[in-house]
């Protein structure tokens, strides 16, 4: 239930994880859509911190709708308001409890009701005694009923097997609808587990197709350096843009590839001709920032920034051996002048970064001679 909408609150400095979910308020005899806040900690916000003893109230008093009447008023704060017709609900008081119960669990990383019935299962899988099986039972009805179709996370078979293999053959399941268990389904339910089981079981030692990927990519991040001149081991120092190691674009030498990027990114050839022989990139930056921008630059820079990173690492082998060593981390380049070039501390883009990780791809596919043409 809690998804990714992950939120906090602070209680006496310390971060309280949470989720929401929508709901209907009733106040002063209108509906009002908004959002509950559930925390780890057990409170709730229904317009109001309120433990779970207390949500129940809420609840029963109607506070928290579960049910509304036809022709009620209903409201999106100041989204607009509308009359409701022929309102139709599965939520119960009882329902929602349960759900905000599973919640709970999840958000202090603890077994829900799905993980309780799971491990429930296991039980009887491994003793298959009508003890268990009662035991595995109890434990699937536990699951809120809207809930229960997700418990086996199979959105083709959603929850039959774990109907059938707690019902046993000739047993009835909780839905009406459903024919007693024959013999044939209960075989099939628990050849479901024991599949199910190894799978689980070889799941770690799995490798995706595509190749291992760690969860989080280890992270690099290219600081401010204001290098002046190249120097003899410049480490991870000359990837950035602004590390003095000339490349040539046509007929034109500069000095880096910020120096080409500027000189690019202006409209007038005189300001160009200064930019191109500015001894610094700070220099060049101050000329470029009062110059001009050439009709659609910001459209387009993307582009010639990835041209001026291959030429780069192509016309200064030594370099894109300092690149290539980065191997495949994530690269966070620091820019305090451009949230677009820069990371700035996870409020940027971050499109240098970016960019260095495409043509270091490049670098490695060449060296292995893969091509994706």
């Amino acid at each position: 239930m809690t998804g990714n909408r992950i939120t906090y609150r602070t209680a006496d400095g310390v971060r309280i994880p949470g989720t929401w979910r929508h709901a209907f308020i009733c106040n002063g005899g209108t509906y009002f859509l908004t959002d509950l806040f559930i925390y780890a900690d057990g409170l709730i916000d229904c317009w109001g911190l309120v433990t779970v003893e207390e949500f129940q109230d809420k609840l029963r008093s109607g506070w928290v709708a579960t049910g509304i009447p036809d022709g009620a008023e209903a409201s999106a704060h100041d989204l607009g308001g509308w009359k409701i017709s022929q309102p139709r609900t599965w939520l119960t008081p009882e329902l929602v409890v349960a759900e905000v119960g599973d919640t709970i669990d999840q958000l202090n990383g603890r077994p829900d009701s799905t993980g309780r019935c799971l491990a429930a299962v296991d039980t009887f899988l491994a003793d298959r005694t009508e003890e268990n099986r009662a035991g595995a039972r109890a434990a699937f009805l536990s699951i809120p009923v809207s809930l229960r179709r997700y418990a086996l996370g199979d959105m083709d078979l959603k929850d039959w097997p774990l109907r059938v293999l707690v019902a046993g053959p000739g047993g009835e399941t909780y839905i009406p609808l459903d024919q007693p268990i024959t013999q044939e389904d209960y075989d099939s339910a628990v050849a479901y587990f024991e599949d199910r089981a190894r799978w689980i079981a070889e799941r770690p030692t799995r490798v995706p197709a595509d190749g291992p990927v760690a969860s989080h990519a280890p992270a690099l991040k290219l600081y401010h350096s204001y290098p002046n001149k190249p120097v003899a081991d410049p480490g991870r120092q000359a990837l950035r843009n602004d590390y003095p190691a000339s490349i040539v674009v046509g007929e034109i030498s500069y000095l880096s590839v910020a120096h080409a990027y500027w000189a690019l990114s202006v409209a007038q050839p005189e300001a160009r001709a200064m930019i191109v022989t500015a001894d610094t990139f700070s220099t060049a930056r101050k000329l470029a920032t009062a110059a001009p921008r050439r009709e659609g630059w910001e459209q387009a820079r993307t582009a010639v920034m990835t041209s001026l990173l291959r030429a780069k690492y192509d016309q200064h082998p030594d370099l894109a051996e300092i690149l290539l060593a980065t191997d495949d981390t994530t690269v966070i380049y620091d820019d305090a002048d451009s949230a677009f070039w820069g990371d700035n501390a996870g409020q940027g883009r971050n499109w240098t970064g970016r960019l260095l990780e495409l043509v270091r791809s490049e670098l490695h596919a060449r060296r292995t001679g893969i091509s994706g043409l």
